[in-house]
């Protein structure tokens, strides 16, 4: 099954025309409950096991304000929290799908530099196709290394994402002759199995054309 590509995240404003009085209240309190943590972290649980009732509130965001709105309440708690690595993985490890699928679409948003690319490298190991098309967004346009990058167009591909999802797909196929390679021979495999060629193959592999100069991707180092 195709997986469509994220819609986007709300603001707090757009929220808010969107939910109603009780939802928007919960919405209130938790966000206080945020930003509470991320003012005073020295009140943190004593018990390491123990998460901190913003963290409980995120797990719920589902239930109280929308399966439809979840991704940006999660959002939303998560950068006013202002949720640091360590956290933000066991919110990852721990969460449901939907749960880490928030984790993933809000990391463009906060300040990790590169250090959160295991969590989207983790992602990309699975066949979850929200998952999938999560990872592939402006965290991993940015911070993917090409050698991961190349193989996260290809999951894409192989799952059934639409390459809409990759961002700054244009710029990072653009005269990449290993990325033509690898999509030739994922087209002959295909082929070779009597199974169609995804569509997408064909516009990605256009787009490895030579062009005009663009910005450097990350080095396989980074």
């Amino acid at each position: 099954m195709t997986q469509n590509p994220p819609t986007p995240l709300l603001t707090r404003k757009e929220l808010d025309t969107l939910l109603g009085g009780a939802a928007r209240a919960w919405l209130d309190e938790a966000l206080a409950e945020a930003a509470h943590s991320a003012a005073h972290p020295d009140t943190a649980p004593s018990d390491s096991y123990a998460a901190p009732p913003w963290e409980l509130r995120y797990a719920a965001a589902g239930r109280y304000c929308g399966l439809e709105h979840a991704d940006s309440v999660r959002a939303l708690l998560i950068i006013e929290a202002r949720t640091a690595l360590p956290a933000l993985t066991r919110l990852y490890e721990q969460g449901t799908a939907a749960e880490r699928r928030a984790v993933l679409r809000t990391l463009p948003a906060l300040d990790l530099g590169a250090t959160a690319l295991p969590l989207v490298e983790d992602a990309l190991r699975t066949n979850d196709t929200t998952l999938v098309a999560a990872a592939v967004g402006p965290y991993a346009g940015t911070h993917l290394a090409p050698h991961n990058w190349r193989h996260a167009v290809l999951k894409c591909l192989f799952t059934g994402v639409p390459v809409e999802a990759v961002d700054q797909l244009a710029r990072r196929s653009r005269g990449d002759a290993e990325l033509a390679r690898m999509l030739g021979d994922f087209a002959a495999e295909r082929i070779a199995a009597g199974r169609p060629v995804p569509v997408g193959l064909h516009r990605v592999l256009a787009l490895t054309a030579p062009g005009p100069a663009a910005p450097a991707a990350p080095t396989e180092e980074s």
